[in-house]
């Protein structure tokens, strides 16, 4: 027995130091960062698990065995990982390999508007298997990676996306008229830079497109109504009618009177907040957004401050920035905790200069 127990005492060894290695990495990659998100410990976990794999192989390495028992047990190791990958690469694989790329390629981020295929929303969350976006109806659709990769993906730019509005008037309106009616109508909508092409001449009428700038492309579906409605109340007040051409109505009716509705009077704004449709629609991908940006926000922080600590000489003021970047370390970690169903209570708030400027002392900033 003495003598087994010292033949496998490289074995325990290596097993023991290996052990040690893994933690120490754990501890250095994940353990000491609480506040990394699953974005920024994706590529960490990989790190750990191929490790891990290492790990395995180099224990079989020193078990006092025969060289054709090790042999054997290696190549079951071995078959065991290649059935692994074999019976899941159609799925968890290809995914998993899918999130890689992206994470990689970063085509587009939490928050964002994208489509792909017949999918349209705002992303909502990335995850290591699947992309979920919430659409227009506010329902929750999770894509999977190998699908968004295999798909052409639209990406709606966050420094602002154009929106068109698309319509056909007849040859008897001028049409340099129209275009500069519809440009008055994109502007009046609160689109910038507005501009009209005409896109078809038809038979019996001209197409017009009329297109201008969002800058704030979180309020899109807003936006496009508006701009719909800004056009029907510029070109009806100018006594211009929207419809084709052939048009046919049964009822008699004179040449001087119009198909214009009357002019409804506008309610009275009450000064309160009125909630758009983005708010309501899209509520969980704008909270993962903010969440996301706090974070960040405070990240660089608390960057700053250990970048001043560095140049601080007087312990007073030494202690209180410690002070300081621990309250921002926790405040990180108490969002990273954060419950997903919770995280929107939590980011709620635009995140900008206010959100750390209470966790440090004035007297202290520079």
């Amino acid at each position: 027995m003495l003598e087994k127990l010292i033949s496998f005492g490289p074995f325990i060894a290596t097993v023991t130091v290996i052990g040690g290695l893994l933690w120490g990495v754990h501890w250095l990659l994940i353990k000491r960062h609480p506040d990394f998100g699953s974005e920024r410990k994706f590529s960490r976990q990989l790190i750990i698990l191929g490790l891990t794999i290492i790990g395995i192989i180099v224990s079989v390495l020193v078990l006092p065995m025969s060289d054709s028992s090790r042999n054997q047990l290696l190549t079951l190791i071995g078959l065991i990982l290649s059935g692994l990958f074999a019976f899941s690469s159609s799925t968890v694989i290809a995914n998993l390999m899918g999130g890689v790329l992206m994470r990689i390629t970063t085509p587009f981020r939490v928050g964002d508007f994208i489509r792909i295929g017949d999918h349209f929303g705002r992303v909502s969350e990335r995850g290591l298997f699947d992309t979920e976006i919430q659409t227009e109806a506010r329902e929750l659709i999770s894509l999977p990676n190998s699908y968004c990769i295999s798909n052409p993906v639209t990406t709606t730019r966050s420094s602002g996306t154009i929106i068109s509005s698309s319509l056909s008037l007849g040859y008897d309106l001028d049409h340099r008229q129209i275009e500069s009616l519809l440009i008055e109508a994109a502007k009046t909508s609160g689109l910038v830079e507005p501009f009209v092409h005409i896109v078809e001449l038809g038979n019996f009428s001209v197409a017009y497109r009329v297109s201008g700038l969002l800058e704030d492309p979180k309020y899109l579906i807003s936006a496009r109504s508006k701009l719909y409605a800004s056009v029907l109340d510029t070109l009806h007040s100018k006594g211009i009618e929207i419809m084709s051409p052939t048009f046919m109505n049964q009822r008699q009716l004179s040449d001087k009177e119009k198909i214009i509705p009357s002019t409804h009077v506008a309610v009275p704004k009450t000064g309160k907040h009125e909630s758009s449709a983005e708010d309501i629609v899209f509520d969980k991908a704008e909270k993962a957004e903010k969440l996301e940006k706090e974070k960040q926000q405070i990240r660089q922080e608390i960057e700053k401050l250990e970048a001043l600590l560095k140049e601080v000489s007087d312990e007073e003021e030494k202690t209180a920035k410690q002070e300081a970047i621990k309250q921002l370390e926790e405040r990180l970690k108490a969002l990273e905790e954060t419950p997903k169903e919770e995280e929107g209570e939590k980011g709620n708030v635009e995140p900008d200069d206010s959100i750390v400027a209470d966790t440090i002392n004035p007297s202290i900033q520079r």
